[in-house]
């Protein structure tokens, strides 16, 4: 029932989080790239990631914790970083990496948008949207290997 619970709960994290992963880059960047003043993007784009950072962190704090709990429940600790333990090896890893990036995204942005890269906004927005894209697919990729994993384990 406990184990259940967990994965309910990991799953609606998972799906909340790489689901706004997955609409940021696919709908949110293009609009910005098609606006045309660079002050307008930028407000849209903090508007936006503002908003959406503080539900990314709850769910990436509730995807890493459930995560955990699960691992131990299902004692697949010992499988991280094997054959077997491919799937949860993958998401912890993406796990990871989200957790640093957005531990470290204000000063991020501050490197981003200071100096002479402010002037050229259309570039900023560009390698973030190209960003969004590699994070994206990594992101699906987890998901692929982790469902197909689980499915593979029964």
């Amino acid at each position: 029932m406990v184990t259940s619970l967990l994965m309910a709960v990991h799953l609606i994290g998972v799906v909340m989080w790489i689901g706004g992963v997955v609409f940021v880059t696919l709908i949110i960047f293009p609009m910005i790239t098609r606006m045309e003043h660079s002050f307008e993007k930028v407000l849209f784009f903090q508007g936006v990631e503002h908003r959406f950072a503080k539900i990314a962190k709850a769910c990436v704090f509730f995807v890493g914790l459930t995560g955990m709990l699960l691992l131990q429940k299902t004692g697949e600790w010992n499988d991280l970083f094997t054959l077997k333990g491919i799937g949860p090896t993958i998401m912890l890893l993406v796990w990871s990496f989200y957790f640093l990036v957005l531990l470290f995204e204000g000063k991020m942005f501050k490197v981003i948008f200071s100096g002479e890269a402010q002037h050229d906004t259309t570039k900023i927005f560009e390698r973030l949207s190209q960003f969004h894209y590699v994070v994206m697919g990594v992101s699906l990729i987890a998901v692929a290997v982790g469902t197909g994993a689980a499915h593979y384990a029964r």
